[in-house]
């Protein structure tokens, strides 16, 4: 037999407990793989590469909303082609108390920025001219059973009308679907007119929370979002421009400090982890003491026998840690074609697997060291008398 079989055959000693120590393992790394991604999104600087669109909000936070008179000059920058605003509404299905991503556009902006979102040319002309109008994503429409002509309630917690009221009414004019499977996917905003929102709202007037630059050329991106922040400097509305997926991920931020939940959740993860194969293999070096006491009357050196528990822990935490991130890869490819994705885009890459291999190398060592350090110490014959 193999050294590599030798070790291959203790592993498969005892199945029940190789099979359920592994699955521990895999499902360790399957977290990892996730949460590390998350931390990844999060934690990773500005990037201007392939951008066709940028978002421009307050430097402080998106909640603060920018004057509208920023708009032409935002617009006459160069490198800019189309440039829209939004306010988000903050919209509750009365009905069911659900949250709906409700933002207040300028229906025509909206149509020229955003192409991905396709409706018929009439319905954009009824989005247009309908004050109270409202469009909605063909999912959100199915869902819910809404169909053109309908008048849907909507309830604000942010913005109440002038007299009081937080119920608003709206007229569902369009259901607007995404130009490929992709976009069809993330079909789940509405949309209501902007400028009836700001006539009608008690709070906020000629106000927008964040502005979507369309780009001349996607090579300008970082120079024209300089230049965006550069032209506001020093004014007391100072403003920070990223692109769309930044955005998305500082708007998810907002809620706390998601790195700081991450790190703490892979902290117990691995914390339990290390007990139980740790403790996995400190039992199978005890049942096999008479067995190690006999390599090394046939000649194993103490330092072979040190291998062998090694290669067996880093075997264990190889195989699970390969098949948990494997897993992870395909669900956060799965994530990223998701509606989830325009809002989460995780992606577990070569970053995340790099910091995987060393999780695994670290966890092998950790969980295999006592046990192979007690193996190397064993004296021959206290092992045989059962000492």
């Amino acid at each position: 037999m193999t050294k590599t079989g030798f070790v291959i055959a203790n592993l498969f000693r005892k199945k029940s407990r190789f099979v359920l120590t592994l699955l521990s393992v895999i499902m360790a790394f399957l977290l990892f793989g996730l949460l590390q991604s998350v931390n990844v999104l999060f934690n990773a600087g500005a990037d201007f590469v392939g951008a066709t669109r940028l978002m421009t909000q307050a430097r402080v936070s998106f909640t603060q909303s920018l004057p509208l008179r920023q708009l032409p000059e935002i617009e006459s920058i160069p490198g800019v082609k189309r440039v829209m605003y939004q306010q988000w509404f903050g919209g509750i299905l009365e009905k069911d108390k659900e949250q709906l991503f409700t933002f207040a556009v300028d229906p025509e902006r909206l149509h020229d920025v955003y192409p991905e979102w396709q409706m018929p040319e009439e319905q954009w002309k009824a989005f247009a001219n309908t004050r109270t109008g409202m469009i909605v994503g063909k999912l959100l429409a199915d869902k819910y059973g809404w169909k053109v002509g309908d008048k849907v309630p909507l309830g604000s917690d942010i913005f109440p009308q002038k007299n009081g009221s937080k119920s608003w009414a709206f007229d569902l004019v369009g259901i607007y679907d995404g130009k490929d499977e992709e976009w069809k996917r993330k079909a789940l905003q509405v949309f209501i007119n902007h400028a009836y929102f700001d006539e009608a709202n008690m709070f906020m007037h000629g106000m927008a929370g964040i502005y979507t630059i369309q780009l001349t050329d996607p090579d300008l991106a970082k120079q024209v979002a300089e230049a965006i922040d550069k032209r506001f400097e020093n004014s007391p509305d100072e403003t920070k421009t990223q692109t769309e997926k930044d955005w998305n991920a500082g708007f998810i931020k907002q809620m706390g400090d998601i790195g700081m939940i991450v790190r703490w959740i892979l902290f117990a993860v691995f914390f339990t982890l290390l007990l139980v194969v740790g403790n996995t293999m400190a039992q199978s070096v005890r049942e096999r003491v008479p067995e190690l006491a006999v390599l090394k009357t046939l000649g194993f050196s103490d330092g072979a026998v040190l291998g062998f528990v090694l290669s067996e822990s880093l075997t264990l935490c190889a195989l699970g840690g390969v098949i948990g991130l494997g897993i992870s890869t395909l669900l956060g490819f799965l994530i990223q074609k998701s509606p989830a994705g325009m809002m989460f885009p995780i992606s577990v890459d070569w970053r995340v697997w790099s910091a995987g291999i060393v999780a695994i190398l670290v966890l092998s060592l950790a969980v295999g060291l006592l046990p192979a350090l007690r193996a190397r110490r064993l004296k021959i014959v206290d092992a045989l008398a059962g000492r």
